[in-house]
């Protein structure tokens, strides 16, 4: 048989739809009413037909039934349509997990970005096993997670779909009896009835400590499963293509390389609600997971490891280790009839030692979150590498007495658990920007060097200043009381942050960054303050640094001045003694987002590949090692896509086996909700980290055509100046504003930091590039993605003869500029310009038409590009599971974008009582929710 047969096809998945779809309808028929139930029928038929042919009395007739609509049936019909979305999400990750467990059950090939498929492609390219050894050595996979107001779940709603992924997944099982399958057939209906009783819009604002418990879920209830799986499945596929030792073990080891980060609790760039105190309750946070989790798996392990002294002789070292423990903690642990507790079982009471230690450190933690005085008991374990150390004595000791298939199961998932999370489970970053530094350095200056003006000092002075007051050996002592307020609060992180890494270890935190870096003192600026709490500076003796700081550069400007930046920066001599006093490493995050939004997506993309490859050549050329820090978000205007390809299409010798990215907004909900997914979704990042890093290791140098390099210049250059003459039209921010829901995304409560910097400064400046994103999202516009790109094209077609076949070469032979118009088909595909219409039309602007015009133009422009040098007929040709995917959405979003158009006209009528506008504010915050869940990647 074909074992392609083995494999779902996409009737399959239709099926499972529909049924989720009816298994709806009958909850609406029985809660909301027949009439809700036609009603949202009516629409989803009406915008399907359509889709397939233009009538314009059928679409009237739509519209007028939308207008008669009262808001409370509005309200009841859009909840409808956003629980499809919900359901579909669920559908379309429940088939791709069976289908992935399908082909490893039936011992198919697996899918390109598998461990089994990369590292076959790897052993068949002849990389030997000495040099796969010394890249994976090399490795750092770190996605951090961040609480940009993106995403719109309740942990209520995300609980509830997770229940409905277990559920689907039993129900197509293959040896499910009839019974059976009527059984969780009920109670998927009984869990989808439970979704509909459920509000999915919170009640209140979120605040940071919810956003920290949120981002929490995602560890707890899928990472402590999905990481220890990734590493498991790496080493199976090592073990088949680079063969096993006699031991049974691969000749080839795999250090615990993966380490998740977060900015939730850290962040305080724009955010007033992130304060030291917040820190410092993230941090405790988190260590109450983690030391909660260590502690359930090794109970397990007392449970488990029964072995008797009778039956098996433990290692030697395990058995000095156990009486040492015995001695220095049995009185506190065997008290009393427990004195001769599993006295026979050597393994039990080195577990129930090692429990009554993490006992006592989660005592300390207990302790610290109630804000009572703490202190850390003698029992407690010193640090995480104390804990560790431990469960590596009991492995070795179970494969010495030929226990090697018990070792390394449930314990070492504990091991990759506590060597990839430690005590502190995820490191957290610091983030703040530059001008709150400078201010405070100026308040802190005006203390200790009172005749030496900063504000009125140039940057050479300033550079000089700063770096003599960094080296200074003496104490330097400044009085916080008289500090202004922000800068007493930009000290205290400082000072809380040296206090914990004092008690919890240097690892706590990651990166301390600096967004808006225009210059090498904002850098400098930092150590400074780092230097004053003792993070930094020379002893007497030697130069000591225990901050990682990273410079951020967002803006198009900012990219392009980065490697005069950090050439400056890597040229002061403090600053590069503080580097090799720290492991001789930088590094240095780029900003996505701002430079898309700043300069288009062409000029942002380009600008990108250009300042990683000068910086890393700069950082070689000062002998420093750099790791880059990508700052992407959910959209291609964001700088998203799929993780693996992304990776690959770094620009040549860039990445070299460490990579650090952001997961923002839904991405977190779509990736890491399920530890199904989330295992897919880590080995697909590892996978493109080692495949992009083979070639350094191989002295295989990449190089692509030097007419490629100088094409796209030309074409970044001219699809900045399409994006900036649109920007620059009059109106065009108002535009953005009215023809958007992006004020009205403000009332949602899903998010603690204010969507503007400046309140009520209706400004390019001023909006985030989250909201400005999400905005033209739900407008239909999609335009950050995509402005520009077929102006571009045009215009290198018209100047250049061959002009069509320089770019088909490039599409095909560059990783870059394929993974760029690909990204761009799916933003374009979910764009739909006369949904845009309809949201142009809530401006009243003069120049409002002329303005969508100009957009709907470039949009067919771009998709025709797009198509001729891709040589597709349908954009999305080469990805159909997309494909489908979006098409199965469009007759539910597209009512809904019409249903929107109408409450944002409404909501913002001013010639109607403020009680009747208030009435149709809810159906529209549910609008906004829907339409997230129906583009799935919308900030």
């Amino acid at each position: 048989m074909n074992v392609l047969q083995n494999l779902l096809t996409d009737d399959d998945l239709r099926a499972q739809v529909k049924l989720l779809g009816t298994l709806l309808g009958q909850v609406l028929l029985q809660f909301a009413g027949e009439d809700v139930f036609e009603a949202v029928e009516i629409l989803r038929r009406g915008f399907a037909d359509l889709q397939q042919q233009e009538d314009q009395q059928r679409r009237s007739e739509l519209m007028a039934m939308i207008d008669a609509m009262p808001a409370g049936k509005i309200e009841l019909v859009v909840r409808a349509f956003s629980s499809y979305f919900m359901l579909v999400n669920v559908a379309e990750e429940s088939f791709a997990h069976r289908n992935r467990r399908r082909m490893l059950s039936h011992g198919m090939t697996l899918w390109e970005g598998s461990f089994d498929h990369t590292l076959a492609d790897l052993r068949a390219q002849g990389l030997s096993a000495g040099t796969l050894q010394e890249l994976i050595n090399r490795l750092h996979f770190a996605p951090v997670f961040t609480a940009h107001p993106t995403e719109a779940r309740r942990r209520a709603v995300m609980e509830a779909m997770r229940r409905i992924f277990l559920i689907c997944d039993q129900l197509y099982s293959p040896s499910l009896g009839v019974n059976d399958q009527r059984e969780l057939e009920a109670q998927l209906a009984a869990e989808i009835q439970i979704m509909w009783r459920t509000d999915e819009l919170r009640s209140a604002k979120l605040e940071v400590r919810d956003e920290v418990r949120n981002g929490l879920y995602y560890v707890r209830e899928s990472l402590f499963e999905a990481v220890p799986k990734a590493y498991s499945f790496f080493e199976r596929a090592l073990r088949k293509h680079y063969g096993v030792n006699g031991d049974g073990a691969a000749p080839i080891s795999v250090p615990s390389f993966i380490r998740f980060g977060s900015w939730i609790g850290g962040d305080r760039d724009g955010n007033p609600f992130v304060t030291a105190e917040v820190t410092e309750w993230t941090v405790h946070t988190q260590m109450q997971t983690a030391l909660g989790e260590y502690r359930a798996r090794v109970r397990e392990l007392r449970q488990t490891l029964t072995h008797s002294s009778g039956w098996c002789t433990p290692s030697a070292p395990f058995l000095e280790r156990l009486a040492e423990y015995e001695a220095e903690f049995g009185d506190q642990v065997f008290r009393g009839t427990a004195v001769q507790i599993y006295g026979r079982e050597p393994y039990r009471r080195m577990a129930a030692i090692m429990l009554a230690r993490l006992d006592a450190n989660l005592s300390y933690v207990h302790q610290s979150l109630a804000d009572v005085p703490s202190f850390t008991s003698h029992l407690a374990y010193e640090d995480a590498a104390a804990f560790v150390a431990d469960l590596y004595l009991i492995r070795d000791s179970l494969i010495s007495h030929g226990d090697r298939i018990i070792a390394m199961q449930d314990l070492q998932a504990l091991i990759r658990l506590v060597e990839s999370f430690g005590f502190h489970l995820l490191q957290l970053d610091i983030r703040q920007e530059s001008t709150i530094h400078t201010r405070t350095v100026a308040a802190v200056l005006r203390q200790i060097d009172p005749d030496f003006d900063y504000d009125g000092a140039g940057e050479a002075e300033r550079l000089q200043r700063l770096s003599a007051w960094t080296g200074h050996i003496d104490p330097i002592e400044i009085d916080d009381s008289l500090l202004d307020d922000e800068a007493r609060e930009t000290v205290a992180v400082f000072r809380r942050m040296a206090k914990l890494k004092s008690e919890v270890g240097d690892e706590v935190f990651g990166t301390y960054i600096i967004s808006m870096t225009h210059s090498a003192s904002h850098v400098m600026e930092v150590m400074l303050l780092a230097r004053l709490v003792g993070l930094c500076g020379h002893n007497g003796d030697a130069w000591f640094c225990r901050i990682l700081v990273a410079p951020l550069f967002e803006t198009v400007d900012d990219l392009q001045r980065s490697q005069a930046i950090l050439d400056q920066l890597l040229s002061n001599k403090v600053y590069r003694a503080l580097v090799a006093a720290d492991g001789n490493r930088q590094e240095v995050m780029l900003g996505y987002s701002d430079s898309c939004k700043d300069g288009g997506i062409l000029a942002s993309n380009w600008n990108l590949y250009q300042a990683q490859l000068s910086i890393i050549a700069l950082t070689q050329r000062h002998g420093v090692e750099c790791r880059l820090f990508h700052g992407r978000g959910g959209t291609v205007g964001r700088g998203g896509g799929p993780t693996h390809e992304a990776i690959l299409s770094q620009p040549p010798g860039t990445v070299n086996g460490e990579i650090k990215f952001t997961e923002q907004g839904e991405m977190l909900y779509y990736k890491y909700s399920n530890p199904e997914t989330a295992n897919y979704e880590i080995g697909m990042g590892v996978t493109g980290l080692l495949k992009a890093s083979a070639t350094v290791l191989k002295k295989c140098e990449i190089r692509y055509p030097q007419d490629y390099l100088d094409w796209m210049r030309d074409i970044a250059a001219a699809g900045e100046t399409t994006y900036r003459a649109l920007i620059a039209t009059p109106g065009f921010i108002d535009y953005f504003y009215e023809n958007t829901p992006v004020t009205e995304i403000g009332t949602l409560n899903i998010g603690s930091r204010p969507s503007h910097r400046k309140k009520a400064d209706r400004s390019l400046g001023s909006i985030r590039a989250i909201p400005w994103v999400f905005g033209w999202a739900q407008s239909r516009h999609t335009l950050p993605a995509w402005y520009g790109i077929g102006s571009a094209l045009k215009t290198f077609t018209d100047r250049h003869p061959d002009g069509l076949a320089h770019l088909r070469a490039m599409y095909g032979e560059w990783p870059f500029f394929r993974g760029l118009l690909s990204n761009v088909q799916m933003a374009l595909t979910k764009a739909d310009m006369e949904i845009a219409e309809e949201y142009a039309r809530l401006c009243d602007h003069p120049g409002t038409m002329a303005i969508y015009r100009a957009i709907a133009d470039e949009f067919a422009l771009t998709v025709a590009g797009v198509k001729q040098v891709a040589q597709i007929e349908n954009l999305l040709e080469d990805n159909q599971p997309l494909a489908l995917s979006i098409s199965r959405r469009r007759p539910y979003i597209d009512p809904i974008n019409h249903i929107q158009v109408r409450l944002l006209k409404r909501y913002r009528s001013e010639s109607v009582w403020e009680s009747e506008q208030d009435s149709w504010l809810t159906p529209l915050k549910r609008s906004i929710n829907a339409i997230a869940a129906g583009m799935r990647n919308t900030g």
